[in-house]
């Protein structure tokens, strides 16, 4: 949940069920038919199909896994989802009798991808929560000398190659922002490997939930799966919230909302953690803080710890100390762009903190899109996004020169309903090509949410070309949506 999961609450605020006989399937039962009808226009049949292509390729992993070697390189992302992926496989491998060197990353960059795959050889690589759409590049980097496994949930591609396995469910049919996070798809694998690694459902519900990609306020499909799984455990529990009034939105063509001018209640959920049950939104905000304001701090490890044992009075402090730094930047930042920091093309407000985010990590770029996204700072119609220069350095393998800035895209609330709807284009399907086209990186993107890296300098040329790709995006939407009225039309007549 890369730093594109930084969806509806971040660090300091709140802003799969298997197809065999031994597993739960997605279509059968109440609980699994109430998932689909929240997932989308899918049929159950297809839903099934994507889950039972997905099962037999973690399947078919094990064995290359079986043979390549007892030392794992783990790399995992630095969110709730990331860290909730990174404690899954750490439990798993270990108990399997796996020494494991695990490392949270902000992003799987190129730089250090290098320095990786200089430096092992016949070793078992694994990225967790990232690195699905980077699988070609990871194959030509690595050479055939490892054996990598990727477990992501962000749009993917195959590799090409049979030393880099990707399991990304993206690549079987499942969608990343509604059926699957990057825990649920870790937590299914660690399943796989072992049976008894069913114990680790509640930390697959708990990085779901740390993404945030809800449907009407709910969990479902692969992540509704973990949550029944820990439930019956004992492990988790979900209640239901209390709706909210909701003030009717009078801007032309804003969505209606329901009748009864309430938003969606959706559920809250809690997990046990060496014995003490916890809220998982409250367990998110303090991994985020953690992982992402703590990156350069050892954040990262202490959140992995907390998912495999609870909070403690180490962790408690340590967050007491973040939390005052990141409100300190982000009240200032915030300040700047009332006062006119802020900047705005035709579809893309944007704005540039530059080093001023220093000593937080860059996921944090995201997370204070996050929290002003529905602010009146800036226009709910139009697409955010905002730069921070990468530091040269990486907790565990030092410096790293990179040169680059991190641009982070969110959307209002208002935009989720018109991309979901299908009226405006999401962030993945123009942010990523307009990044390549100007040399840059690009890895875990969602519709919703979305990072990718460039060259310090070349923020407003990325801003141009952002407008440039989504116009045609827009253009192709119309497009299809008028081939869509006429073929209705067609069948009506």
């Amino acid at each position: 949940m890369s730093d594109s999961y930084d969806s509806d609450r971040r660090a300091g605020s709140r802003v799969a069920a298997e197809p065999s006989a031994s597993h739960h399937s997605p279509s059968g039962g109440s609980e699994q038919s109430e998932s689909h009808s929240l997932r989308g226009p899918e049929s159950t049949q297809e839903l099934r199909t994507a889950f039972e292509a997905f099962t037999q390729a973690l399947q078919e992993s094990l064995g290359p896994i079986s043979r390549a070697g007892q030392e794992v390189l783990l790399f995992h992302h630095n969110d709730t989802d990331g860290l909730a992926s990174g404690a899954i496989l750490l439990t798993a491998f270990s108990r399997a009798g796996y020494t494991v060197s695990r490392y949270s990353l902000e992003k799987p960059y190129p730089e250090l991808l290098d320095i990786v795959f200089s430096r092992n050889s016949g070793k078992l690589i694994v990225f967790a929560d990232f690195a699905g759409k980077i699988a070609p590049l990871i194959a030509q980097k690595n050479h055939g000398q490892n054996l990598v496994v990727i477990l992501d949930h962000h749009p993917a591609e195959p590799s090409g190659d049979p030393a880099v396995i990707n399991l990304d469910p993206d690549l079987f049919g499942l969608k990343g922002d509604i059926d699957i996070s990057g825990s649920t798809t870790c937590y299914r694998f660690a399943v796989e490997l072992d049976e008894r690694n069913r114990d680790l459902a509640h930390l697959a519900l708990l990085g779901a939930v740390g993404d945030g990609f809800f449907v009407e306020g709910r969990v479902v499909s692969a992540n509704r799966e973990a949550l029944t799984e820990a439930a019956g455990q004992g492990n988790a529990r979900a209640e239901p919230r209390a709706q909210e009034p909701q003030a009717p939105d009078e801007r032309p063509g804003a969505p209606s909302g329901n009748a009864e001018g309430t938003s969606p209640a959706g559920e809250r959920y809690f997990i046990t953690l060496g014995g003490t049950e916890y809220p998982c939104d409250e367990l998110a905000t303090q991994l985020d803080t953690l992982g992402a304001v703590g990156y350069y701090q050892g954040g990262a490890d202490l959140g992995v710890r907390l998912c495999l044992e609870g909070p403690n009075q180490e962790t408690k402090g340590k967050l007491n100390e973040l939390v005052r730094i990141k409100d300190r930047i982000f009240a200032q930042t915030l300040n700047e762009l009332r006062d006119g920091a802020l900047r705005s093309s035709k579809s893309i407000q944007w704005f540039d903190v530059k080093d001023s985010f220093i000593p937080m990590g860059v996921k944090m770029i995201g997370v204070f899109c996050n929290e002003i996204k529905n602010s009146d700072v800036g226009d709910p119609a139009k697409y955010l996004a905002g730069f921070q220069w990468v530091p040269d350095k990486i907790p565990g393998f030092g410096t790293v020169r990179f040169g680059k800035t991190k641009v982070s895209m969110r959307v209002s609330d208002y935009l989720v309903e018109a991309i979901r709807g299908g009226r405006e284009p999401g962030l993945s399907s123009f942010l990523p090509e307009a990044t390549l086209n100007l040399g840059g990186f690009a890895d875990a993107c969602h519709s919703l949410s979305a990072a990718t890296t460039i060259d310090i300098g070349l923020e407003s040329e990325l801003v141009e070309e952002a407008e440039r790709v989504l116009s045609t995006r827009r253009a192709e939407l119309n497009e299809h949506r008028g081939d869509e009225r006429a073929a209705t039309n067609k069948r009506n007549r």
